[in-house]
């Protein structure tokens, strides 16, 4: 798939009308968008370069650009609840997500994340992919090989319970580990056994109960650093001079991340120092 230069055929194009409304097409050779502004021949954003302003039959103009990532996850189908951009960019970041690193994460969901991951660790790393549910892997599958145009070499979807994997199952333990399920808790003693000393960890959780869970239970482990726990918040601004004000909605609480760190294999963590209750 394309990421810069003229558009070309089969490629998702975001069309914007002059009240800032997104509507997405992929581009055929002799076909036409129909709004109720007038019809738009593809034939016109064909060869041209994104940021053309292309009119429809009706003289109302539409600018377009390919799909960024963000548009595709937030438009793509979905059998599960997407890892929202702004969590996603979390964990590439704080997790450190190298490229040529071995990435290993469940459940799958809809895909949103593999995409990012992959991305991350390029042509030299890879991800494995878990996922309990045969529907919601199928939805991963079917969107990540949209949105790359094929089946990335460096990607492994399977069906199945992390439960249940072993070191060999998967070549050997990996550079990192995220988690995006109900109940993660469970989950920690595999993730112990394969995640290499020094790699991350990281889980996303929706709520309170399940914050608490997890920490604890990785505190129990003895085999990872505190972890810590945060949330991302979003918020627009509406700059227009003297009206300039914080938008009315905003990207508010999606989930909490927590992030540890593996010890190399006998050493115990230092006890937390935890200021005394009056």
């Amino acid at each position: 798939m394309p990421y810069s230069g003229p558009f070309q055929p089969g490629d998702r194009v975001q069309l914007t009308d002059a009240k800032r409304r997104h509507f997405t097409i992929i581009l055929e050779p002799g076909a036409s968008y129909f709004t109720h502004k007038g019809q738009i021949s593809h034939d016109d954003i064909i060869g041209s370069d994104e940021g053309t302003v292309v009119e429809s039959s009706m003289g109302s103009p539409y600018l377009c650009f390919r799909h960024l990532m963000v548009d595709h996850v937030l438009s793509m189908p979905r059998g599960a609840a997407v890892i929202y951009p702004k969590d996603s960019a979390q964990i590439l970041v704080e997790g450190d997500i190298f490229p040529g690193a071995r990435v290993l994460e469940a459940g799958a969901g809809s895909g949103a994340l593999s995409m990012a991951l992959l991305r991350a660790v390029g042509e030299k790393g890879r991800v494995i992919s878990y996922e309990i549910r045969e529907d919601h892997l199928e939805y991963a599958v079917s969107n990540v090989e949209e949105y790359f145009g094929e089946r990335p070499a460096t990607w492994d979807p399977r069906l199945g319970d992390l439960k249940e994997v072993t070191v060999d199952d998967i070549g050997g333990p990996v550079d990192r580990i995220i988690l995006d399920m109900l109940e993660p808790w469970e989950m920690l003693e595999t993730v112990k056994n394969l995640l290499i000393p020094g790699g991350v960890f990281m889980t996303y959780v929706a709520t309170v109960p399940q914050l608490m869970k997890v920490m604890e239970g990785i505190r129990e482990q003895k085999c990872f650093t505190e972890p810590r726990a945060w949330e991302s918040l979003v918020r627009d601004w509406k700059v227009e001079g003297l009206a300039t004000r914080p938008e009315h909605r905003m990207n508010a609480h999606t989930a909490f991340l927590i992030l540890a760190r593996r010890l190399a294999d006998g050493v115990v963590p230092p006890r937390p120092q935890r200021r005394a209750r009056r």
